[in-house]
């Protein structure tokens, strides 16, 4: 089968040739078979069972399409008539492959019946959802890895609410796309685009879905010119990169017809505007990774800017930075988390809608800051587990309790402004964001400024969020299993919480709290100590408190230890907060050193820090 494909048949004829100096690498790439989860997919492309490559992505589209099938009959026995139909959205961006990977996707939904909308050309991911909700069709698939590094690859899936997968469809899915491994004989056949018999139609159906979703996110924004002093102030010159990636003709688009800026304040950064696979300006095609914004800041130097905006290679993430004084200072996602969400409470605020009925989410990882913010506020707010596919579907949640989610958001840099996608969406947050910084500088503050009275009105509140490296799951394993029970190597998807032996203390602080999400345990709900949040023995996480903002030195601080479902990875995320500046920070690098010394063992495990 690998034959099939030219560029995958090359590589395995190469490994065998080499055998057998070959053969471990054969057996890592063939002995396990990449799995399917929550994130769909996503990993290095190559030959292998355990990589990306065209039989992968036949074989996961066929388990998915009989999932989808199933699903929709039983709907349909149930309730009579479907609210969607039985059509596919699909969508690529432009990495290596995922063009061939989309039409991959296409054939084997065809060759089932399904109705096939999928997008020619480059695309951003947000788009895919927000036309699969539109046109009311079951499935939205995305071939992209987002931020990951150049060989890699992905293959995101929506649902019929036009959210991201949660269980336990993930598994559901896994499980059908193992019966479907024995592929159709023309599988691997790609359709040249010039032999496309539906060009015309194809290309009114996305010109259509284009212009809505600038329509919709035009509601999004106040109206220009801002009726503003110091006028003279609001024409603020942005300087904006894609990463390489292929957020440039929306991200324009957008600041120009949605949310009615001047073309000539958007300065692109042109060595990286153009959709280049192999990323060369940047180390890792992330905007939060160190020195990613270094070329951006540069050219805004350049061109007078003082404002730099950034989307991720699929643009569904957005980072920014604002000079001040002379020094570039690049926001954390939780800082932009805190400005777009007051933005977003100022303008709800605004409309007269009662207070009551707003709501934001933010994952259990990001800031606490949102959450204070709605204590002093009013509104709702509500904690969601990691990811988009559980802060959508807390949005959906909201919805049919009569709450609008306005805003929700997670720390590396995901944003959902308004209503537009259940989805993180890097273009809806570069408009809103340009919104509040014309607003800010028209009144003579800058975000940093604004930043600062937002911390003095609800508190301060320290981030510090960094990961270490580990390719070995069992090395993983046996870290969690040392923290979770001491010398125990018991098995964490089979173990009970009675014999964990968690933590008490870190840096010299006593825990007021610890909860394991892996297992099943919260020491802050006695006397059944069950989390409120789900349980998923598949990914490791433990989260904990210490200290208190009214008790000995009055700071508090939150923290997460997890393992990455996308990347090997092992994340942490910690906060900080309270009056004294100087206390939270010098507590906080206290902690975090603790952590990688005492609890994740950095070195005696040879991890690699970020």
């Amino acid at each position: 089968l690998y034959s099939q494909d030219p560029s995958t048949l090359t590589e395995l004829s190469e490994l065998l040739v080499r055998r057998p100096s070959s053969d471990y690498e054969l057996l890592t790439r063939f002995s396990t078979r990449i799995s399917f989860g929550t994130a769909g997919l996503r990993a290095k492309m190559g030959c292998g069972t355990a990589l990306i490559n065209s039989l992968v992505v036949i074989q996961t589209s066929q388990g998915l399409a009989e999932y989808a099938d199933k699903h929709l009959a039983q709907a349909q026995a149930q309730q009579g008539e479907l609210e969607v139909e039985r059509s596919i959205v699909v969508g690529h961006d432009h990495r290596h492959n995922s063009n061939k990977y989309a039409q991959l996707v296409k054939g084997v939904f065809e060759r089932r019946g399904w109705k096939v909308y999928l997008f020619k050309g480059l695309v951003h991911t947000p788009i895919v959802p927000f036309t699969a909700k539109k046109l009311k069709s079951a499935l939205g698939v995305m071939i992209t890895a987002s931020h990951n590094p150049a060989q890699d690859n992905g293959y995101k899936v929506y649902w019929t609410n036009h959210v991201q997968i949660i269980p336990p469809h993930d598994s559901g899915i896994a499980s059908c796309i193992n019966k479907n491994l024995e592929v159709h004989p023309g599988a691997f056949d790609l359709v040249p685009a010039t032999e496309d018999q539906n060009d015309n139609e194809n290309e009114a159906w996305m010109n259509e879905m284009k212009s809505a979703y600038f329509k919709q996110l035009s509601e999004l924004s106040l109206p220009l010119p801002l009726s503003l002093p110091n006028s003279k102030n609001n024409k603020v010159l942005f300087t904006y990169t894609p990463m390489h990636g292929v957020g440039l003709p929306f991200a324009q688009r957008a600041f120009v017809d949605s949310f009615g800026f001047d073309a000539d304040l958007f300065s692109v950064v042109q060595e990286q505007a153009s959709p280049d696979p192999d990323f060369p300006s940047v180390r890792f095609p992330n905007p939060e990774e160190r020195g990613a914004l270094d070329l951006a800041m540069r050219h805004a130097d350049h061109v007078g800017s003082n404002i730099v905006l950034a989307n991720d290679p699929d643009a569904d993430r957005f980072c920014a930075a604002e000079k001040v004084n002379g020094q570039w200072r690049q926001f954390t996602g939780d800082q932009l988390g805190t400005l777009l969400g007051h933005w977003v409470l100022q303008r709800y605020r605004g409309s007269g809608k009662p207070i009551d009925k707003l709501a934001m989410c933010a994952s259990t990882v990001s800031s606490k800051m949102l959450a204070a913010m709605a204590r002093h506020e009013g509104f709702v707010f509500r904690e969601t587990l990691t990811g988009f596919k559980y802060l959508g579907n807390e949005a959906l949640v909201l919805g049919t309790e009569g709450l609008e989610c306005a805003f929700a958001y997670e720390e590396a840099i995901g944003f959902m402004v308004g209503d537009v996608v259940r989805d993180k969406d890097g273009v809806s947050a570069l408009g809103t964001f340009c919104q509040l910084a014309s607003t800010l500088y028209s009144s003579n503050e800058t975000l940093s400024s604004h930043l600062e009275s937002l911390y003095e009105k609800y508190g301060y509140f320290e981030t510090s969020n960094s990961y270490f490296v580990c390719r070995d799951p069992e090395k993983v394993e046996r870290i969690f299993g040392l923290l979770r029970y001491g010398g125990s190597t018991n098995n964490p998807t089979t173990s009970i919480p009675l014999a964990l032996k968690l933590p008490t203390h870190l840096a010299g602080f006593q825990l007021t709290s610890i909860r394991d999400l892996t297992v099943g345990y919260a020491s802050s709900n006695p006397p059944s100590y069950r989390p409120s949040l789900p349980v998923d023995p598949k990914t490791q996480m433990i989260s904990f408190g210490l200290g208190g903002r009214g008790t000995g030195d009055g700071v508090e601080v939150t923290g997460t230890v997890r393992t990455s479902g996308t990347e090997p990875k092992i994340k942490f995320y910690l906060e900080a907060s309270g009056s004294n500046r100087a206390k939270v920070s010098e507590k906080l690098a206290r902690v975090r050193e603790a952590l990688g010394d005492a609890w994740l063992r950095w070195e005696e495990f040879e991890l690699e820090k970020a």
